[in-house]
């Protein structure tokens, strides 16, 4: 059986059948008529194009549900991050398999049709989009239970293993998968079977954001310029929301700079400079258990001026810009692979 990371993307389906330009059927002016409103939902979508057409069709039907059922673009990321990485192997449809298409454009729905598309002849074209009540409350009732499942997945640890990098990553991606069954139960309840009890993702973010608060990052820094590197590493864990400073951390990034000097006659300049070079070397590591979690650096930084002191100041607004541009998305990424691959 395929097995994919449940909505990674959303999914659609498309069988069109293309109506030339002539009289406008009937469906423009009345979905319903081609359907039996009891059996499905029908909504028509109007554009200048065909695509814009059916993007509005969709998004109509979309409306129909009252909720926005469009994933924010990180949490498709994060799944997107899991997926790449196998670890989401423990999630998997146990049908609809050989069903299931992916389509980025468009990504408000699951299991809709497209069944026609007509151009007027005056620049407007409109399309007939479609969801089978029935087949729509097996999908989307599969997607809540396969979800659910991976929530138990996720959140299957001892209170020691919770109160780590790893227990926050997976309490983080529990909210994920949460926040996409609220959006699948507000669908059922439109298709008339509502689902009782599901947990909102927020319940799972306070989770995480205590043990955050639980877990602060130790920073040391040699051969620092008035705490520029320091600093500049604290941004990164701040904007992650992790606390740093302090002693006797379980995680501590260490952090050297190795500065070299040269003093070199420059022709073209007609003056003596000081040529400053850095290379840093940053690992976070797990005190506990002496691994390395993250290694980071930076070679070859090089700067000059006749002015050593100026050379030395370039080139540590240098390392900070590259820390502030590369480091965040490095720890972003390492977090999203904290998850069971059972």
């Amino acid at each position: 059986m395929l097995k994919v990371c449940l909505t990674t993307f959303c999914f659609f389906f498309v069988f069109v059948s293309l109506t030339a330009q002539g009289a406008e059927p009937g469906w423009v002016r009345n979905p319903y008529s081609r359907f039996n409103n009891q059996t499905h939902l029908a909504v028509i979508g109007s554009g200048i194009s065909r695509s814009a057409a059916e993007r509005d069709a969709i998004a109509r039907l979309a409306a129909t549900f009252g909720v926005d059922i469009q994933v924010d673009e990180r949490l498709r990321e994060s799944y997107r991050v899991v997926t790449r990485n196998g670890a989401a192997s423990w999630v998997q449809y146990s049908e609809f398999d050989s069903e299931i298409r992916t389509a980025v454009a468009m990504n408000n729905l699951i299991g809709v049709e497209i069944i026609e598309v007509w151009n007027n002849g005056r620049g407007t074209n409109y399309a007939l989009a479609v969801m089978n009540r029935a087949r729509a409350r097996q999908i989307y009732s599969e997607l809540i239970r396969a979800n659910h499942e991976a929530i138990e997945n996720l959140l299957d640890m001892s209170p020691e293993e919770s109160n780590t990098l790893a227990g926050f990553s997976r309490y983080q991606l529990a909210a994920v998968f949460a926040d996409m069954n609220i959006s699948y139960g507000a669908v059922l309840a439109v298709l008339g079977v509502p689902v009782q009890g599901l947990i909102r993702g927020e319940n799972f973010r306070r989770e995480a954001q205590e043990i955050r608060a639980n877990i602060p990052i130790g920073i040391n820094v040699t051969n620092d310029m008035d705490a520029r590197i320091q600093d500049a590493f604290a941004r990164t864990f701040a904007d992650l929301g992790f606390r740093t400073g302090g002693t006797n951390h379980r995680y501590v990034l260490n952090v050297s700079v190795d500065i070299n000097f040269e003093h070199r006659y420059s022709q073209h300049h007609d003056a003596w400079i000081n040529w400053v070079y850095m290379t840093l070397r940053a690992e976070l590591s797990d005190s506990i258990t002496g691994t390395v979690l993250i290694p980071y650096s930076i070679h070859n930084l090089r700067e000059g001026h006749v002015n050593q002191r100026q050379a030395e100041d370039w080139v540590f607004r240098n390392a900070v810009a590259a820390i502030n541009r590369e480091y965040r998305d490095l720890v972003s990424e390492y977090l999203s692979r904290l998850v069971p691959t059972r």
